[in-house]
């Protein structure tokens, strides 16, 4: 944050409310974590990185995460986003996005003679993984998420003959699997977890011996924000999480805090979108960030309510999170002539290698 004053609460567990103050005075409940998880962090560096590394044009295969200021940000830094792969021109690097793609996806790329560079979230690859092997083994697969998102698309894409998409607890009457004693859920990382295990208590309505994943589906990063906002929305007037509309954490954010007490909540890019009206007889404004949101955008809208009045912000921390993930292995090799190799046999890629290392 820059020039707002926090201090620390006291909550440190789900269900302690932050609070209440001994006056009228205005305040903002800060909720942490926020923004940025390991996986977003990753994938954004791995675009910093490759266009560092391998200069522009770096080709990007949808949004490399579901924010509209950053993939704008590395648009003028040179990266160029494409809805399909066939898109990219021959011979160019191409990144997965952080939401991971299917099969077909990387073969398309190499079919198109691409350098490639996986960026997909490691908690998304795990679903991807328990996908193909419950798949070899067999089972009708029910996969919990949205109909077209990015994510459910490249899990179905790994096993699409066993995958069935059950899009809520409605949609969980509409199911049909061939053996009730061989079927398993999974789910889309950033679901609601009420949500979620309200779907898998319809699906074990009719399918009492449904096996559940070995390790939860939806990601840590996910949890922990619906966690801390669970906490604020108990106390606030009015919520703010800041995310673009696309991003299925930041309206999950939303529709969890207005569930849990809080008698408004929206959504906004940015301070720009906040309207002042919804501040009328609010006292305590809770915020948040999803977790493709970088910090810069929570400090506007903390700086933009501070000028209006609420200075005094409270941090609501539940817990704490330590995890980092490692870049994506293809950062560590020459992708420039490796796709010059692809496209103009051996003598072009030590060209491109050459030239590779006359620019660094």
């Amino acid at each position: 944050m820059t020039g707002t004053p926090a201090r620390q609460t006291d909550a440190t567990a789900e269900g302690d409310a932050a609070p209440r103050p001994a006056d009228d005075r205005r305040r903002v409940l800060l909720a942490a974590p926020r923004g940025y998880c390991a996986g977003v962090d990753r994938a954004v560096i791995a675009v910093e990185k490759a266009l560092e590394q391998y200069g522009a044009p770096i080709y990007v295969r949808h949004e490399i995460v579901h924010n509209k200021y950053v993939v704008k940000t590395l648009e003028k830094k040179g990266a160029i986003f494409v809805e399909e792969t066939e898109e990219v021109p021959e011979g160019e690097i191409v990144i997965f996005s952080a939401h991971g793609v299917a099969p077909a996806v990387h073969e398309e790329a190499e079919r198109g003679k691409l350098a490639t560079i996986d960026a997909t979230c490691p908690l998304v690859t795990k679903v991807h993984k328990e996908a193909v092997r419950y798949a070899k083994e067999d089972y009708d697969i029910l996969l919990i998420g949205h109909e077209g998102h990015e994510e459910v698309i490249g899990t179905s894409g790994e096993a699409p003959e066993h995958i069935t998409l059950v899009d809520g607890p409605e949609d969980a009457k509409n199911v049909e699997v061939r053996d009730p004693e061989k079927v398993v859920w999974l789910s889309q990382t950033t679901l609601s977890v009420d949500e979620t295990m309200e779907t898998v208590e319809a699906l074990q309505g009719r399918y009492p011996n449904l096996l559940s994943p070995p390790s939860d589906d939806i990601c840590y990063a996910t949890q922990n924000r619906q966690t801390a906002i669970k906490q604020v929305a108990a106390e606030a007037d009015l919520v703010l999480v800041v995310g673009s509309k696309n991003s299925s954490n930041s309206v999950r954010l939303v529709e969890t805090a207005l569930g849990h007490g809080a008698k408004a909540g929206h959504l906004v890019d940015g301070a720009e979108e906040i309207d002042e009206s919804w501040l009328e007889g609010v006292t305590t404004i809770g915020v948040s960030s999803g977790a493709s949101v970088p910090e810069v955008l929570v400090d506007g809208v903390l700086e933009w309510l501070a000028q209006r009045g609420w200075e005094d912000v409270e941090i609501v921390q539940p817990v704490k999170e330590h995890m980092q993930f490692s870049l994506p292995k293809e950062l560590r090799r020459d992708l420039r002539a490796e796709a010059a190799r692809k496209t103009a046999g051996p003598e072009a890629a030590a060209d491109a290698a050459a030239a590779g290392r006359a620019a660094g």
